[in-house]
């Protein structure tokens, strides 16, 4: 599958898109198509990137996750360089096939984030009254599963 057109149909109607079994992911003006990663058992949510058509060709290739790095503007393999595999159990489009959802078993230290927390969301935003004592970001995660500095190196 080293061509991403044999696995991608055009993109059609309506009913072609949100009734067919044909996988036609609509990619944006930058090429790429959001992705929510959570883990397969507990439903947590991990993290939130962006694949394009290369890295969501060899995430279905490989089964593990692939990502586009909008930062770095390359294919990032989840793992590669942390040992933070994460293995795709499932991998679901939404109904207009603009987003994908990947639930996967983390491996490795079980860290998902680059910054050694378990997941990418570990601070919570306050909304409501708990937003009326100030707007400091409360810490949901506070141990570290590694050490960013050990695994990827001074940054």
């Amino acid at each position: 599958m080293n061509n991403w057109q044999s696995i991608f149909a055009e993109r059609g109607d309506k009913k072609q898109l949100e009734e067919s079994t044909q996988l036609a992911p609509k990619f944006d003006k930058d090429g790429l198509i959001p992705v929510v990663t959570t883990d397969y058992d507990s439903g947590e949510v991990l993290m939130m990137a962006y694949m394009n058509r290369d890295s969501l060709v060899r995430t279905i290739e490989l089964g593990e996750a692939v990502y586009w790095s909008r930062s770095r503007q390359e294919i990032w393999h989840k793992g590669a360089t942390s040992g933070n595999v994460q293995k795709v159990r499932e991998l679901r489009i939404d109904c207009d096939q603009d987003a994908l959802w990947m639930r996967v078993t983390q491996q490795g230290f079980g860290g998902a984030c680059h910054t050694g927390f378990r997941s990418c969301f570990y601070r919570e935003v306050p909304v409501g009254e708990k937003a009326k004592t100030g707007m400091a970001l409360i810490f949901r995660e506070t141990e570290k599963l590694f050490d960013p500095e050990k695994v990827y190196g001074k940054k």
